[in-house]
């Protein structure tokens, strides 16, 4: 666990200068701790040296019209973060990451720098009306890069510019003597989150199917909910310690492709439908730290897999799970890629748009576990105290009067008011740790109330999650990591980010007196 208060190190000191295109260019996966795709990047500068600040990263957005709009954004969470964490910034440079691939008549690397070249204008005019020059606009596709701001074809030729092999580089070298490696792909990260496309997958389906119409009318009992939540909860650990007694497989293809055999068809999908349950899902989220976490987090991947189908929406329940523990746990990017799926996947779930801006900001996530670790702790403190009640309970005396008809069913009247109480006062409490859990997030980091358009994604089709989503601004060193050296000076934490989206809450249910109903 990462403190944000710590000292930073000697090896901080350490100052690398970029000086060129190429330079810049390589350095971006060392900036952001990852290698980003269909990315737009903010990176801000500060001081007469141009000294590395905070930085804000968002998916590029399908249609041309909304750039302005994104561009506009990207500036304001820029400076706005800058301020907050540091001083305004001075002057930024900005990456447009995108391959031919990504859309259909792109057959080069040049034809996506000629197609981006309006989504570069915005950003220089937007951050330009906030005082914040934009030095260098730099493009990365199909392995060479472009520079919208140098005219001179002699180093900046039309057919663009090799990137530098990888390693080479002068700051490839400082970051590896320092202890820094660069994390996997987005797209490597995306695939051990997609759901599968193999044979496997029509039996998985039908393992959902069966499992929903078991469970499902007895989550809606009031007699089973509690059960299917127990059973769940207990499911959920009795694979956690299978997974915890495999042993240790460093290929992750190989190490993904193992538990998947580890966990059957019919475990995954009461999983999936017992986690669909919010109280469910907040008491998995308990286990986000010491020994419980990494098996959680390979339990949450393997579950994002099996949600195949039309399931596919309900892989927002393990992908938000999968993103909180990795994020918890100092993996930043894994964490943004899982919470930007599970938008994808159901773009209103309330979980989701709670963790979203936080993780993409790169707070510190200790507020949340704090909450999580008191609602523990309470649960467990209620439990030990009921069996206690049970245990002293006093028999009921032998000679007590038997009730009357009419007293027996005025008394199950009363039991029926009492339980609907019950259920209105749980409901309420649930309402009220989820406005905790808010409250603590927005405290922490400081977003406006309501997210602005375009830091989530917009509802999209099943097959958009093998796409890069609308991940936003990242830092450079994962949590629990040696610090890379300064290029230009420290780089400071990763500013910006949407703001908290609106919750989703259970409509609590208000009877009117009896007479009335």
């Amino acid at each position: 666990m990462t403190n944000h208060s710590e000292p930073a190190d000697a090896i901080d000191e350490t100052v690398v200068t970029l000086r060129t295109p190429a330079e810049l260019a390589d350095a971006l996966p060392y900036l952001l701790g990852f290698q980003p795709e269909n990315s737009v990047v903010l990176i801000a500068l500060h001081g007469p040296r141009g000294r590395f600040g905070g930085r804000v990263r968002l998916g590029i957005p399908d249609r041309p019209e909304d750039w302005p709009c994104v561009a506009g954004q990207l500036a304001q969470c820029l400076v706005s973060g800058s301020e907050k964490r540091e001083a305004r910034p001075e002057g930024a440079v900005a990456f447009l990451c995108q391959e031919p691939e990504v859309f259909a008549g792109d057959t080069s690397g040049r034809q996506v720098m000629e197609r981006l070249r309006p989504l570069a204008q915005a950003l220089r005019t937007q951050c330009g009306g906030l005082d914040v020059p934009v030095l260098e606009v730099v493009c990365v596709s199909d392995g060479r890069f472009w520079t919208y701001c140098c005219p001179d074809q002699r180093c900046c030729p039309p057919e663009g510019t090799p990137l530098l092999p990888a390693g080479t580089s002068v700051l490839a070298a400082a970051t590896v003597y320092a202890g820094f490696q660069v994390g996997p792909s987005q797209g490597r990260i995306r695939a051990r989150l997609t759901p599968w496309r193999t044979g496997a997958a029509s039996d998985q389906e039908r393992a959902l199917h069966d499992a929903a119409c078991a469970l499902v009318p007895r989550i809606l009992d009031d007699g089973g909910h509690a059960e299917v939540a127990e059973e769940t909860i207990g499911l959920a650990r009795h694979i956690m310690e299978r997974l915890a007694a495999a042993p240790p497989i460093p290929d992750t293809l190989e190490a993904d492709v193992y538990d998947d055999e580890l966990i059957g068809h019919d475990e995954a999908a009461a999983l999936i439908l017992g986690l669909q349950d919010r109280t469910t899902r907040d008491r998995a989220a308990e286990w986000m730290e010491g020994e419980e976490a990494a098996p959680a987090l390979r339990l949450w991947r393997t579950l994002a897999r099996r949600c195949v189908g039309e399931y596919r929406q309900h892989a927002a329940a393990p992908l938000t799970l999968a993103g909180w523990v990795a994020w918890s746990l100092g993996d930043l990017a894994e964490g943004q890629e899982a919470l930007t799926m599970a938008l994808i996947s159901d773009p209103q779930y309330a979980f989701a748009l709670l963790l979203h801006p936080a993780c993409s900001a790169d707070e510190d996530p200790e507020p949340i576990r704090r909450i999580l670790r008191n609602e523990r702790s309470q649960r467990d403190g209620a439990a030990a105290q009921g069996q206690q009640l049970d245990h002293g309970a006093c028999p009921k005396p032998v000679g007590a009067k038997q009730e009357s008809a009419e007293g027996s069913k005025g008394t199950a009247e009363t039991q029926q008011e009492t339980a609907e109480a019950r259920k209105e006062a749980a409901t309420a409490q649930e309402e009220a740790a989820e406005a905790q859990t808010a409250a603590a997030i927005k405290n922490s980091t400081g977003s406006p109330e309501g997210t602005p358009p375009g830091d989530v994604p917009e509802p999209q089709s099943t097959d958009d999650l093998d796409h890069a989503g609308a991940g936003v601004g990242v830092r450079a060193t994962p949590r629990g990591r040696r610090r890379s050296p300064r290029t230009s000076g420290p780089g400071s934490r990763a500013v910006g980010g949407a703001g908290t989206g609106p919750r989703n809450r259970r409509d609590t249910i208000r009877r009117g007196p009896r007479d009335q109903r």
